[in-house]
Parts: structure tokens; sequence; C-alpha cells
């Protein structure tokens, strides 16, 4: 039998056995995993040696967009070439602070673009007439709509590859956790522009969406990642899914796991070897040491004599 959970700071989704035994601890649980899928590819991440276990499947929730519902579609249109900008921070973050809405509303009003807001709370007093808001949004789908021109996003792995997918350019405005790492990563690659949310200003965000959308660095870039994590021998959810299946199939994948795992505390941080190298390097002194002090003390018995003839 096994089970699934979902690590949102970590950006991974672990695959185990369910154990009934006696009860353990968080680190031991994890570490009894069969297969990890982590929901990132090499696409942002840095190459770096991985065990057997780990199965890259960044993007798996990713695809073609779908049609728009009716009047979100009437204003998407509405924005004529302009295009419109998709905002949204996320489904854990419910509201701003009444500050922080008017600065980033009245950014919105300022470029020519409609803007589509993902917000619930008090309507910011500055919010212009482009802007409308929604409690929530077709995420995937308006990023995949032909004039979609930028995201502005907190960061959040999903919504980052969505965007991948689709080619949209960034501004990024992290909050916590893993955001900055993963927004700081499109940055390096020339997708992105990363903005401070507590000390964000109107002219900043202004500025930042200005570039994004008529700078076309921003969408070539962006454009790049997106051929590269659509060529892929195997989309990233057929991945998921074999291996989950892999291990239903073989009872799990412990042939994967790194032996490391199955070490007690003396072997795993190599106690025995330290020890032996310790005694060795002790032994080597002792010996280099009884060798000079030998030496010294003949020279100083023949000093002696010389001195006494």
């Amino acid at each position: 039998m096994t089970t699934t959970a979902r690590s949102k700071n970590k950006s991974l989704v672990v695959l185990f056995p369910v154990w009934t035994g006696s009860p353990s601890s968080v680190c031991r649980t994890l570490g009894n995993a069969d297969v990890w899928l982590i929901r990132t590819f090499w696409d942002l991440e840095t190459p770096r040696p991985t065990p057997p276990n780990f199965k890259y499947v960044g993007g798996l929730h990713c695809k073609p967009a779908n049609q728009l519902p009716e009047d979100m579609e009437v204003f998407v249109q509405s924005s004529g070439d302009a295009g419109v900008v998709v905002v949204s921070f996320g489904s854990m973050v419910t509201n701003l602070t009444t500050e922080r809405a008017d600065v980033i509303a009245t950014a919105f009003g300022r470029i020519p673009q409609k803007v589509i807001w993902r917000f619930s709370g008090e309507t910011p007093k500055t919010l212009a007439a482009n802007t409308k808001l929604f409690d929530w949004i077709p995420q995937n789908d308006l990023l995949g709509h032909p004039k979609t021109k930028a995201f502005v996003t907190h960061g959040g792995t999903n919504g980052l590859y969505e965007a991948v997918y689709h080619g949209v350019p960034l501004v990024g405005v992290p909050l916590f956790a893993d955001q900055p790492d993963n927004l700081a990563r499109l940055s390096r690659h020339g997708a992105a522009i990363v903005l401070d949310f507590n000390r964000l200003t109107s002219d900043e965000l202004t500025e930042a969406l200005h570039a994004v959308i008529n700078q076309l660095g921003y969408k070539s870039s962006m454009q790049r990642l997106s051929a590269l994590h659509r060529d892929q021998p195997v989309a990233p959810l057929s991945t998921a899914i074999f291996w989950v299946e892999f291990v239903m199939r073989h009872g799990g994948a412990r042939h994967l796991r790194l032996a490391s795992h199955d070490l007690n505390w003396f072997q795993y941080h190599s106690v025995d070897t330290g020890a032996a190298l310790l005694v060795a390097m002790m032994t080597a002194a002792a010996l280099c040491w009884g060798g000079i002090s030998c030496f010294l003390q003949r020279c100083s018995r023949r000093c002696g004599r010389e001195k006494n003839d």
C-alpha cells in the first residue's frame, strides 16, 4: 500500500510505503521514501548529483489553455493590442494590507494593459478602471491566452511553471518560504524582475511592468525556457504516473534507495573510519616524536662526553 505527501516549502511530492509499526520521527519516515517526485525540472534547477529515486516532474500540472469564462473573455478581448496582465499572490494569501493593496492598485492604473487580479480582500481605494478583481481565476488558461503580456506573482512553484510552460515573463514579488529562491532562478535567466514586497512602490512596479512587457529580452528568455521545458521525451505527468505505478507494481523501489538510509549513526558519520585514521595519525606522531627524542638524547650524551674529554 502506498500514500503520498506534499511539501510546499521544498517543492516536492514524496511517495512512501505506509508504515504500521511503532511511532517514528518525521525524518525517519521521509527517509523510508521509495521514490521522490520533485516538483521542479532542469530548466530552472542547476545540475547536481541526485540519487536514482529522485524523479524531476516540474510542470506536471501544466496543460494547453482552455476557453475562458464568457465574462472574463469579454474583458480580455476589450484590452485590444495592449493585452492583459495577470496578477495572483497564491491561494495562501487571501488579502493584503490596505496600504500595500493601494500601492499595487495605483501601479496597475498607470499601465495601458487591462489587469485581471485575483484578490479577495477589501477593494483598494486606488483601483483603476482597467483592473478587475476576481475571487478565483483560471490561472493556467489566462497565462496561455495570446493576449497575456505579463504575470505578477508571489513566486509559487505551480504558478512559475505555468508561466514557463506558456512563455509569459514575470514580475515577482516573493512573500515567504521558497518563493525568493524560485524567483531568483528566473531572474538569473533574464525572464523576471524581482521586487521587495515590503519596500515596493507604485513607481517601481510600474517600471517593472513596462520593462517585462516592452523589452523583448524578457519575453525571449522566457520563450527559451519554455522550449527547454517542453522538449522532453516523456511528459512530466506521464513520468510521475509511471513511477507511482512502478512502486505499486513492485511493492516498492528499495533497489533505488541509497544504502546510507540503512546505516546507523556510527556508520553514517564514519566514526570507525575517523577513529582508525586518528589512531594511525597518533601512532605515526608518537613514533616520530620517539625517534626525534632518541636522536636528541644521543646528541646530548655525545656532547657531554666530548666536554668531559
